[in-house]
């Protein structure tokens, strides 16, 4: 078994509460877990209106797939227009 994570820190600028920074949070870890079927969670920043870190595990028995998965999901998330990724982090264990 491989474990691959991914975390993502990124600003959302548009945001100016912390109900709009949830709003497309929501939105981003909804997609990702239906189009991908990874586990999302939020895990830094959370009373920040404008930052956030999302962590992103997928799990499978080859490292090419977990790569694979990974960079894709690293790829939609740069395309939503509604934040800016600021770093990335990925890890296979």
């Amino acid at each position: 078994m491989i474990l691959g994570t991914l975390q993502i820190e990124m600003t959302i600028p548009g945001s100016a509460s912390l109900k709009e920074k949830r709003f497309v949070l929501q939105s981003i870890k909804t997609k990702l877990r239906n189009k991908f079927n990874v586990s999302v969670a939020e895990t830094q920043y959370q009373d920040k209106w404008q930052r956030a870190v999302i962590a992103i595990a997928a799990v499978s028995n080859s490292k090419t797939h977990i790569e694979e998965t990974l960079q894709t999901v690293l790829s939609f998330v740069e395309k939503d227009d509604r934040l800016e990724i600021v770093d990335s982090l990925t890890e296979i264990f």
